[in-house]
């Protein structure tokens, strides 16, 4: 089974679920170093997460937003 990017950050040294969001049953992970996620890496988490966002959206929101 797939495990996607938020049950591997979670389990990295330096990563923990970020307080309040997880809480509300919100999947964000706060980075508190640099030591497991470099910033190249992180970028790459972040871009995955907006195009999965992304493609949530409707055509029209996708076009008001400028966005492909």
């Amino acid at each position: 089974m797939l495990r996607d990017g938020y049950d591997v950050l979670r389990e990295q040294p330096g990563c923990r679920p970020a307080p309040y969001l997880a809480s509300r049953g919100m999947k964000w992970i706060q980075r508190q170093t640099s030591q497991s996620v470099d910033d190249a890496a992180l970028r790459d988490y972040l871009r995955e997460s907006h195009r999965l966002v992304v493609l949530k959206l409707t055509k029209l929101a996708r076009s008001e937003l400028g966005l492909r």
